[in-house]
């Protein structure tokens, strides 16, 4: 029992983690004043358990790190996939760029902080991974200073020191990062004087994702110009920007086919995006007081049904590709991905998981079912094939060195860039490549929490031993210098966002929230400020923040 409790066996490693994961998940439960800083106590509570002598074995420690990192950034690739290079469209461009200004800002405050103190580069890394809360950044940091003691570039007993310090000033830094975040964010009404249902009602006019959300318009045809005209001529330069469901001419109701001729009187139900609304009124004419229900009750041969696409090789190909209403005749108005309800357009890529409005007789929808799969249950069980060939394929890409002029050592994208990069590829590729990388959000989840969760305890308590002596010795001063790096930075571009190009007030809260990777000053924004346009444009900088961040931490690394 000794050796279990106080060895280094593998049963000892195996206990003293659970114990950490556990303990330190279980008090991130706990909120001051509605903020909590989560897993993260994981990290603290194994710097306090390795300080007195609960160690693991180092080989363990190390495995656990990079396996654990390993998870998590590919879990979060796979999810920011689909929507990383749409974040570039748009309002996002600028938002990119202010997220791109904050990361730079912050590098430049690292180093300068450097020079003018003499701190290690080493050390003012750590502090600033941990002003940011970019747990990714860290673990690229700490897994090039092991490429370059690999590679004979450092002697071993400087690396070991450099990689303590990493680890103890991320952690004294961490604290403060959260709370400097969210201390602006706080700030930010007063200062700016912001009238939120104002400022939420300018971007519902603008919001291109409710833009592009499924709109139903009952219209009446009443423009002479179509009249006698087939429905494929008069959809012309507007094919794919609208899907009419069902026609209802007398008491007939059906479902037009491209060669349909409308008449005068006839009605017609339309599934299309809001921004498309005001030019179906000048084509058909205006909308009519009818509701779903009319259509129902006079319908006895149509049904609509949702159907979930399940069958792999489905993933990846378009609607106009299936044909299915020329097959079936059948109609598929809408499509249900990540919670959005988008129209259904000839070009639209489906995806495992999404499930699809069709509309048509019930013998019809039964062969439409069977050609998509339709078995939701199917897709409980994740696909691992595509997850560990993409790991394995990140390991190698992360392993190839790249050359910088004036940078002594190559640069590698390491264990978190390069299953980072190409899980976002995977995930935003994948249906087009008809590789099927679908995992449910629990799935994900707990990839991701697994991942972390591993990550910080091996740090933990690799970093405990040293990081009492470490802080007695000057390493208090890492708490002004992670304020600094952390208000100074998001301080800047918050005033550049809003004076200067007039940034939305809920779009600045998601900008600074994921400009420094910041789950808890999210959740502080969109529990303080009520709305899920906070969490939108988080999602829209976080992709290239993420990556940014961990790049940036590894080049100065490379250069100390």
């Amino acid at each position: 029992m000794k050796e279990l409790f106080f060895g280094t066996g593998i049963a000892h490693s195996i206990l003293l983690f659970a114990v950490v994961i556990a303990s330190g998940l279980w008090m991130g439960r706990f909120k001051i004043k509605g903020i909590s800083i989560g897993s993260t106590w994981i990290l603290f509570l194994g710097i306090i358990l390795s300080h007195f002598g609960f160690t693991a074995n180092p080989t363990v420690l190390a495995f656990m790190k990079d396996f654990g990192l390993i998870l998590f950034v590919f879990s979060i690739g796979l999810q920011v996939g689909p929507g990383f290079f749409q974040s570039f469209k748009a309002g996002g461009v600028k938002l990119n760029l202010l997220a791109t200004g904050l990361v730079l800002l912050a590098v430049l405050t690292t180093v300068a902080i450097h020079l003018i103190t003499g701190e290690s580069l080493p050390t003012m890394v750590g502090v600033m991974s941990g002003a940011v809360t970019n747990t990714p950044g860290l673990g690229a940091a700490q897994q090039t200073l092991t490429d370059i003691q690999l590679s004979g570039g450092a002697d071993p007993a400087v690396a070991q020191l450099d990689a303590a310090a990493l680890a103890s000033s991320y952690a004294v830094a961490y604290p403060l990062g959260v709370l400097g975040v969210i201390f602006i964010l706080m700030l930010m009404k007063p200062l700016f004087r912001a009238n939120l249902d104002a400022e939420k009602a300018l971007l519902d006019q603008e919001n291109p994702a409710a833009a592009s959300a499924a709109r139903r318009m009952h219209c009446e045809v009443e423009n002479p110009a179509i009249f006698g005209k087939r429905l494929c001529d008069i959809m012309g330069d507007h094919q794919g920007k609208f899907v009419i469901s069902r026609l209802m001419r007398d008491a007939e109701i059906f479902i037009p086919g491209p060669d349909t001729i409308l008449q005068q009187g006839d009605r017609i139900l339309i599934v299309t995006s809001q921004h498309e609304v005001d030019s179906i009124r000048i084509i058909f004419g205006e909308e009519v007081p009818l509701h779903l229900s009319d259509w129902i009750k006079h319908e006895d041969h149509l049904i609509s049904r949702r159907l979930t696409v399940s069958k792999a090789s489905i993933n990846g190909k378009t609607l106009a590709g299936l044909n299915l209403r020329a097959k079936y005749g059948v109609q598929v108005t809408r499509i249900l991905r990540t919670g959005l309800e988008l129209v259904a357009r000839p070009n639209s890529i489906l995806q495992m998981g999404d499930i699809i409005l069709v509309v048509g007789t019930e013998s019809a929808i039964n062969d439409v079912a069977k050609v998509v799969g339709n078995k939701p249950d199917s897709l409980r069980k994740p696909n691992l094939v595509p997850i560990f060939f993409g790991i394995a394929l990140g390991v190698v890409f992360g392993s190839i060195p790249f050359t910088f002029p004036g940078i002594p050592q190559p640069v590698k994208l390491g264990l978190a860039g390069g299953p980072l990069i190409v899980a976002i590829l995977l995930g935003h590729f994948g249906p087009k490549w008809k590789i099927t990388t679908y995992t449910t959000v629990s799935a994900n989840m707990m990839i991701r929490e697994i991942g972390i969760c591993f990550f910080l305890a091996a740090v933990g308590l690799g970093a405990g031993e040293s990081f009492v002596n470490s802080l007695m010795s000057g390493g208090y001063w890492w708490i002004l210098y992670g304020l600094i790096i952390t208000v100074v930075p998001v301080f800047t571009i918050v005033l550049v966002a809003r004076l200067v190009f007039k940034v939305n007030f809920y779009q600045i809260c998601g900008l600074v929230s994921g400009g420094t990777t910041d789950p808890a000053a999210l959740a502080f924004a969109q529990e303080a400020y009520k709305s899920d346009y906070v969490s939108v444009n988080y999602a829209t900088v976080y992709p290239l923040t993420m990556f940014l961040r961990v790049l940036a931490a590894q080049l100065l690394i490379l250069v100390a």
